[in-house]
């Protein structure tokens, strides 16, 4: 059994825009001195509901219209969020009044760790007079039995791994650091362990020193370029102010860094930071500006895969459609449960089957309980389709360089690295870079670009992280966090 947990968002503080909006409905231009335009318009959805269906959760309705769990507790006033009901009506927050400028404040082909991602990171910091360069934190590796142990890394080494894990790139990331915080530029920051999101803003999470603000950063930022992209997100909202549309016209990457600077600011705050004269002024000093440029990603057609285990074995299909590096990266990946004998003891230990390699291609990566598989051949995992496995024992899998056939030992599951409670296989997909959703049913070409392999098609529960199906003709399986329940297993036949 696989145990998953949930952490809902925090609630958001904040004031409104100083706006008006004419009783006729009819646009109108709105703007502070040195700040973008947005644009006032008519309310047609002031009174929204939501019937709720079996399966939902709170959480999944808050996604869904891209607010907080506080805001629908607010709304309906119930006494108890984790207790809602099938055919139950909720209110949810009305249609947006705002719409938020058109300036495109970042390509999309630099929001991801992909082709253009060509920054020597140890490098850049060494040469930057702020506190990041002297940074050394310990960060906590999981090991393949389940414990832990502590490791110091360096500023520079700690955003490459924050990069690398979340496929967020570098550049984003550290001039968000800059931006907020001054880390790159000011010696002594007058906030050293959050820079990036406060204490208050975290209530009962830790996110404490550079990797964990870093980390949130990079998951905040994905959940906005996704939602936007594939989760059909259109606008957002201010705990203390108005709803705001996205203008249609905005790439990915630029509704993610509106998304991201809106948590937890005022709303004038926001319109500050998503200005020439913000966050973009300081991507554009330290790495060079990309306003008005979209390039979006084109996928291309995905390659056939195989079950990543052996012909006539039974694994256990334990998590449907869910984040291929936190919750925010597309709901990448899915998860099985190999079929050994589980220890009474534990529930993390090295399992005697492996996971097998689902194509041709070569090891771009292998360490710490992780293994890229590059199926273009170049070895680069910024480029072309490459699968993610998480959660092997690296003592035994297979190492970066190597070539490697469909059928191919990569490794042993066990529950190193990331975060696991018990054995399992984690795996995803992503392209040049992007996380590719496991049910791709939005993605431009439809499911033909969902997670398929050998035959069985993935298939998810919109709002519901974990849940979902797999689907071979008339056969279907579904995802439980059980090894005793026929419904869950998946024979490679």
């Amino acid at each position: 059994m696989v145990y998953v947990t949930a952490t809902p968002e925090p609630g958001l503080g904040m004031s409104s825009f100083p706006t008006t909006v004419s009783p006729s409905g009819s646009a109108q231009t709105i703007s502070s001195t040195q700040l973008p335009l947005i644009t006032a318009v008519a309310n047609t959805d002031a009174n929204r509901t939501h019937i709720v269906t079996a399966g939902e959760s709170l959480f999944a309705i808050a996604q869904q219209y891209n607010t907080t769990i506080d805001t629908l507790v607010e709304l309906n006033q119930l006494s108890n969020p984790d207790v809602i009901t099938v055919g139950q009506v909720l209110q949810v927050p009305a249609g947006a009044t705002l719409v938020t400028p058109n300036l495109i404040l970042l390509s999309d082909s630099r929001f991801a760790h992909g082709p253009e991602s060509d920054l020597d990171v140890a490098a850049f910091m060494a040469n930057q007079p702020g506190y990041a360069a002297r940074v050394i934190e310990p960060i906590t590796h999981r090991r393949a039995d389940g414990s832990s142990e502590i490791r110091f890394l360096s500023g520079a080494a700690i955003v490459e791994r924050v990069s690398l894990e979340t496929s967020v790139d570098a550049r984003l990331l550290l001039s968000m650091l800059e931006y907020r915080a001054g880390w790159l530029s000011n010696p002594s920051p007058q906030e050293l362990s959050f820079p990036l999101v406060s204490e208050d803003a975290s209530p009962g999470i830790d996110r404490e020193g550079l990797y964990r603000q870093l980390s949130w950063a990079a998951n905040e930022l994905n959940r906005g370029y996704y939602g936007w992209k594939y989760d059909s997100w259109r606008e957002m909202d201010f705990a203390d102010g108005p709803r705001i549309q996205f203008d249609t016209s905005l790439n990915s990457a630029t509704v993610a860094i509106h998304y991201m600077l809106h948590l937890n600011r005022a709303p004038g705050e926001w319109l500050r930071d998503i200005s020439p004269e913000g966050w973009a002024a300081t991507y554009t000093r330290l790495f060079g500006g990309q306003l008005g440029v979209s390039n979006p990603i084109v996928v291309q057609n995905p390659p056939n895969l195989a079950l990543p285990y052996s012909r006539g074995e039974t694994w256990f299909f334990t998590g449907g459609p869910h984040g291929g590096w936190g919750s925010g990266s597309a709901w990448a990946a899915l998860d099985f449960a190999p079929p050994d004998e589980r220890p009474t003891d534990t529930l993390c230990f090295i399992s005697r089957f492996p996971a097998l390699s689902v194509a041709d291609g070569v090891i771009a990566r292998s360490a710490d309980g992780v293994v890229v598989l590059d199926l273009d051949g170049d070895g680069d995992e910024r480029t072309g389709w490459t699968i993610l496995y998480l959660h092997l024992n690296s003592a035994t899998a297979v190492g970066t360089g190597q070539r490697v056939s469909t059928g191919d030992v990569i490794g042993y599951p066990a529950c190193e690295g990331g975060f696991s409670t018990a054995t399992h296989l984690h795996i995803g997909r992503r392209f040049n870079g992007e996380w590719i959703p496991s049910d791709c049913a939005a993605c431009t070409g439809g499911s033909r670009f969902s997670f398929s392999m050998s035959g069985w098609v993935s298939e998810g529960l919109p709002g519901q992280e974990y849940q979902g199906s797999l689907r071979k003709g008339s056969d279907v399986r579904v995802a439980e966090q059980a090894s005793d329940n026929p419904i869950n297993q998946v024979t490679n036949d």
